[in-house]
């Protein structure tokens, strides 16, 4: 990935709805060109999807948690589990005291504790710690410009 395929990355993700002609004119390429660049970086799995970024609050989903969930057992095979409560947006597999980390949007704290509930009911689970956010300073998108070129 060269710095061009950086920049194109960083115009996608502040607006994915811009033309190839406009990408091409900011980075110095024909329309083409950028479509072209484009393209290889979905094939390389660089580019996983397009989507639009929804405020959570305006579609009823204004509580936001961070659910440790422990376990006795490994939860590696666990994802289906997870993946089947609608309201994880994230599930990670991590190290430490807890055995997954689980990011949850719901509308009020009577559906997250209901939340809670179910995840008591995934084959494994043991005990969780709920943390709620009151406040989101930023959320940042994953970049490729401060990335370290690879190596030759």
């Amino acid at each position: 990935m060269d710095d061009i395929d950086r920049e194109l990355l960083t115009l996608l993700q502040q607006d994915a709805t811009r033309s190839y002609a406009a990408l091409g004119r900011t980075v110095g390429l024909s329309a083409g060109a950028a479509h072209e660049r484009v393209r290889k970086l979905r094939e390389r799995g660089v580019i996983r999807r397009t989507t639009v970024d929804v405020d959570p609050a305006t579609v009823g989903c204004g509580v936001l948690a961070f659910v440790m969930v422990e376990s006795a057992a490994w939860m590696g095979e666990s994802a289906e589990a997870f993946a089947a409560l609608p309201e994880i947006q994230e599930a990670h597999v991590i190290a430490g005291s807890a055995s997954v980390l689980v990011k949850v949007r719901t509308a009020t704290t009577e559906q997250l504790q209901d939340v809670l509930r179910r995840l008591y009911a995934i084959e494994g689970v043991s005990g969780t710690q709920a943390t709620v956010v009151l406040e989101t300073f930023f959320e940042r998108p994953v970049t490729a410009a401060g990335a370290a070129p690879a190596a030759s």
